[in-house]
């Protein structure tokens, strides 16, 4: 990692959205006012949460919840556990779910929420008690009307089944509605399992249309093979009629110019823990996985992979942003100036929290919907809201995550004007 990376990569996370903000705001000539209360959590509870542990010692733990901004609708967002959580990360990615709600128009505000600590050393019974302590002390600030949390970072569906039993506990009722990310058997919803690789297919295949790509032709390269990795493989594949030729994962990588199958590669990740070693392919680095010359790169693993050092070297034609942050705000300029046209993360994996929507609809009207009706629904948002902000950017000449920006702060500052905040 070049210095300027590194230093790009502990900068204040805070700080980097703050900054996001002040640029599209100035191509917006936004009011000062707006800007002004836009740059701030309307609202933030830290807590202090103690928890008996398996061998009798109680365990006093840190934890928080951001409500960033309600304008358009409750607030929405993930619960973090993570043994470096900060405040300030919790306000950054409260913020960035405002605008990612904001940018599917979906009618709900941005939201985070984390406790530091580390569940790989809890046993399941300490993560259980700690789960529901959060909710005994956060509990008073969240509702389906309110605030909806949903899975994170080290949490699950069966955290988020024990927050929805303790706060349905608390206020004497069944309450489905005040999370999102739970199991099927307690309300959770259909196709929530790939909505983020499958609403990132939707926004390649626009992309694909509006470059004029034949996808059918098209080859694409995914670095990272958690979740969003492997759906993205077997959807850009069976979906779009790609042709995967590289993938890679924390221990390294796979490429073969003749294609790998998704399928195959999803169970041998799952059986050997890697994808290394795949037949019929040669190892490849993270760092070259990037560099190959493909239609479609998917940066699906860690932030600020494609930093101004490598972004010269970026030979894709589109990036589908699947990660939190994989692009350097200095690659960015490059990358737009090479006209490589890259699908900013808060838009190309909305599919999630958008989906999680859903399931708060479902939830509060008690009617569910089959897997057909949710991707169905999906793709409408998910290609409405890739035109808005494609719209924006072609009008401004600005790149797309600017032009995504630009959309999604327009339409808080309307709610706030419309409600008389300022």
């Amino acid at each position: 990692m070049t210095q300027k990376s590194s230093v790009a990569a502990k900068a204040n996370p805070f700080e980097i959205a703050q900054a996001q903000l002040d640029k599209a705001a100035q191509k917006l000539g936004l009011d000062p006012a707006v800007h002004a209360v836009l740059r701030e959590p309307l609202r933030e509870l830290h807590v202090s949460l103690p928890v008996k542990m398996d061998d009798g010692t109680v365990k006093v733990f840190k934890g928080f919840r951001v409500q960033y901004n309600d304008a358009r609708g409750p607030n929405k967002g993930g619960i973090r556990f993570h043994p470096e959580e900060t405040i300030d990360t919790v306000r950054a990615l409260a913020a960035w779910m405002t605008w990612k709600c904001a940018v599917v128009d979906i009618p709900l505000g941005g939201g985070k929420g984390g406790i530091i600590c580390n569940p790989k050393e809890m046993s399941e019974a300490e993560l259980e008690r700690l789960s529901r302590a959060y909710i005994d002390q956060v509990g008073r600030i969240l509702g389906p009307e309110k605030d909806i949390p949903a899975p994170d970072v080290y949490t699950t569906p069966q955290i988020m089944a024990w927050m929805m039993d303790e706060y349905s506990k608390i206020t004497g009722y069944n309450a489905p509605g005040v999370i999102t990310g739970k199991p099927l058997a307690v309300g959770g919803s259909e196709g929530r399992g790939d909505a983020t690789a499958r609403g990132g297919a939707y926004t390649v295949r626009e992309a694909a249309k509006h470059l004029n790509i034949d996808l059918s032709k098209a080859t694409v390269a995914i670095q990272g093979f958690g979740n969003a990795g492997q759906y993205a493989a077997t959807l850009f594949s069976s979906l779009l009629g790609c042709k995967i030729v590289a993938v890679s994962d924390t221990k390294g990588g796979v490429y073969s110019e003749d294609g790998i199958d998704a399928e195959a590669i999803v169970r041998h990740k799952l059986i050997n823990g890697s994808v290394i070693g795949f037949p019929g392919t040669r190892p490849i680095s993270n760092e070259d996985l990037l560099e190959l010359s493909v239609d479609v790169l998917v940066p699906a693993a860690l932030e600020s992979v494609i930093t101004g050092e490598n972004a010269e070297r970026i030979r894709a034609k589109i990036i589908c942003e699947l990660a939190n942050g994989p692009t350097t705000p200095e690659a960015d300029e490059i990358l737009y100036k090479n006209n490589v046209f890259v699908i900013p993360d808060f838009l190309a994996n909305a599919g999630g929290v958008t989906v999680s929507y859903f399931e708060w609809v479902q939830n509060i009207t008690n009617f569910y919907w089959d897997e057909e009706d949710i991707h169905a629904k999906l793709d409408k948002k998910m290609t409405k809201a890739f035109h808005d902000v494609l719209a924006m950017s072609l009008d401004y000449k600005v790149d797309m995550r600017t032009a995504a920006y630009m959309v999604s702060i327009q339409r808080v500052a309307e709610a706030m004007k419309l409600r008389g905040w300022v």
